[in-house]
């Protein structure tokens, strides 16, 4: 059975993350999408356009001196335009490692993603993480 388009572009744009291939992230994301990132931290908030949403991924890097890694664990996607990519996320940072689950609430019109909600499953802990 054929992956559905949602979940392939999804999946295209964690492996871009992944390898920090910006570029491929800026052919996936509209120009005035929105990454809605939880928490109380620095890097939280709500990202409006692609140059802020990639500075806010190079930031990540960045704080995590490259160690940012993100396990893919399924993709779920409804054939209306959403889709929901679930992963686990490990980092190290000012001597602190993260190790959690967590996705992303893709919003996808067309071939683009217009607006990514980001849960986690322990804000407390990413918040101490990336304070």
């Amino acid at each position: 059975m054929a992956e559905h388009p949602h979940a392939t572009l999804v999946r295209k744009g964690f492996e871009a993350f992944t390898r920090g291939d910006m570029d491929t992230l800026r052919e996936l994301i509209a120009k005035d999408a929105t990454h809605h990132v939880p928490g109380t931290h620095p890097l939280s908030g709500d990202f409006k356009g692609q140059d802020a949403i990639l500075d806010m991924y190079r930031r990540l890097g960045e704080e995590t001196e490259g160690s940012m890694r993100l396990e893919m664990l399924g993709i779920a996607v409804d054939g209306r335009g959403h889709a929901v990519g679930m992963c686990r996320v490990t980092a190290d940072r000012q001597g602190r490692h993260l190790d959690d689950t967590g996705c992303i609430v893709f919003r996808i019109v067309g071939d683009k993603v217009t607006d990514l909600d980001e849960c986690v499953e322990d804000m407390e802990k990413n918040d101490a993480f990336w304070s």
